[in-house]
Formats: C-alpha cells, sequence, structure tokens
C-alpha cells in the first residue's frame, strides 16, 4: 500500500481515501462517488478497528461482510481496496496512541471513555499508511470528525479532511451499519431520532434561538417513543462541541439514543446565512 501510494505521488495524482470499517450502505458509496470527482485513484480500507471499541461494546458481533462490501466498492470504482489484518495495524508491543485533548472527553468520549483515542490512532496510521491528498468522512459522525480534523492540523499532516453530507432512509433514518441490529419493531421506532431533529429545526424555523426550550423539545418527541432511551440530547458550538445556550453561531444538535439495545448518533448542522440571523439548516 504504501509503495502504491508513493507511486501515484510520484506521478503527481490525486489520491481520494474512504477508510471504512465494512458492513457497508449507501452512505459508503456516497463517500466513494464524492471522491472520484476529485480523485484518481481512489483508495478504500476496510478495517474493523479492535482500538476504538469499549470492553462490553459489540466488536465481536459487529458485522462483517468482506466479500459484498467488495463488490459494492468495485461497482462504486474504486481503484484499490487496502485490507490490513490487525497484526499490521498493531504489531506485538504497540504502544503509542493520538489523544486530541479537550475534543474527545465529552458526548461521545464520555459514553464511549476510549473511543476516540483508538479512532484518532488509526486514521493516523491510515493517514500514514495511504498518504492521501484527500480523505473523506461523513458528517453523521460529527465529533468523530471535528477530533480527526484537528489531529491532522495540530500534526501537519498533508491530508485535507472532506466532510460530506448525512445519507439516509426515504423515513429519515440515518443510514449505519448499526441499523442491521434492529429489529422491524425497532426499525420503525428508529425514526424517533430523525422526528426529533426536524421537530428542532421547526422551532428554529419559527423563530426559537434558545437551547433550552429546542432541548426539551427534542427530549419530549424521543420520550414519546416507548423503545427509545436518550443517552444525550444536546446543542455544541461547532468548533468547541462545548455546549451553548443560544443559537448564534455555527453549532450541532447531537443526539445519542439507544432503540432496544441499538445506539444509534444522528445530528443537525446549524449554521448563520450572512448578517440577517437565518440559519441554514443541514440534516
Amino acid at each position: 500500500m504504501k509503495e502504491a501510494a508513493r507511486q501515484a505521488r510520484a506521478e503527481s495524482r490525486i489520491i481520494g481515501f474512504v477508510p471504512t470499517m465494512g458492513a457497508l450502505h449507501a452512505g459508503h458509496t456516497a463517500l466513494v462517488q464524492r471522491a472520484k470527482q476529485q480523485c484518481a485513484p481512489v483508495i478504500a480500507s476496510i478495517f474493523v478497528n479492535p482500538k476504538q471499541f469499549g470492553p462490553k461494546e459489540d466488536f465481536a458481533k459487529y458485522p462483517r461482510t468482506l466479500e459484498a462490501d467488495s463488490e459494492k466498492l468495485s461497482a462504486a470504482g474504486v481503484d484499490a481496496l487496502f485490507l490490513p489484518e490487525a497484526t499490521d495495524i498493531y504489531p506485538s508491543g504497540f504502544r503509542t496512541y493520538v489523544t486530541v485533548d479537550g475534543l474527545s472527553d465529552r458526548l461521545e468520549g464520555r459514553s464511549r471513555p476510549s473511543h476516540f483515542r483508538g479512532v484518532a490512532t488509526v486514521v493516523m496510521k491510515l493517514l500514514e499508511i495511504v498518504q492521501p491528498n484527500f480523505a473523506y468522512f461523513g458528517r453523521k459522525d460529527a465529533q468523530q470528525v471535528r477530533i480527526i480534523s484537528q489531529m491532522v492540523h495540530d500534526l501537519n499532516l498533508d491530508t485535507e479532511i472532506a466532510v460530506c453530507p448525512v445519507i439516509r432512509e426515504p423515513d429519515g433514518l440515518a443510514l449505519s451499519s448499526r441499523n442491521a441490529y434492529l429489529s422491524a419493531k425497532e426499525r420503525r421506532a428508529a425514526t424517533a431520532l430523525y422526528s426529533a431533529l426536524e421537530a428542532a429545526r421547526a422551532e428554529l424555523t419559527a423563530g426559537v434561538r434558545h437551547s433550552l426550550h429546542l432541548q426539551s423539545v427534542i427530549r419530549r418527541v424521543l420520550q414519546a417513543e416507548p423503545l427509545a432511551a436518550v443517552d444525550y440530547a444536546e446543542i455544541v458550538d461547532a468548533d468547541a462541541f462545548e455546549p451553548i445556550t443560544r443559537i448564534a453561531r455555527p453549532c450541532y444538535v447531537l443526539l445519542a439514543v439507544f432503540i432496544g439495545k441499538t445506539r444509534l448518533i444522528d445530528n443537525l448542522y446549524i449554521e448563520p446565512v450572512g448578517d440577517s440571523g437565518e440559519l441554514a439548516y443541514h440534516l
């Protein structure tokens, strides 16, 4: 992989990279399509990273569908597929980790204490191996993307992080590999996340700007779904990921909700447009 990357760089080619953990869906192929608009070659990786799973999380049962994934990536036009083994990424005696202070200990980091250390470490290693000009990530994992962007900036990496829109089912559910865990009843219940974000957007469109009011609306929608248990529902600054009291600058409405035993996340990105006080919404 390193030799192929060196050769592409030597030929002044623009390398695009889509890192995944497999169990691919249309959200992943949308990242590939975006990469193909800007890059050649486009390289994808599949690596289920053990370092980002906690001791009680689903590493062992995380869906592994390599043959189907390979076919999807080939059909999407990926030029190369990187499939490292765990021993390639974490050789015997491995003891070096990447930690992004300040951004990693809230929200997902609070619920999953070692998660972002594992994410930052594996992404750092993959970027070092593949040496892409651009790497493509979905905005559904908003905190993860913010942490990776900070790491790339802080460590002077020669990769630009491209953040791509959330891809949704027709009923609004954000695509996720973990959706496969949902029963039919839970799948119907999972639309509560999108309904809660839509309710927040409706309040914002009506002129509401206070976070506490928006949070109460969001929680009311989620609590109306018997199968939903809220882990967090917060409104945070898009840069620092700290709570805000009033919507006046770019921010996220962030949700983490258990539907049965399956934990799902989703978000609404909000940004002011010009000086008029008008807001743009990205679901």
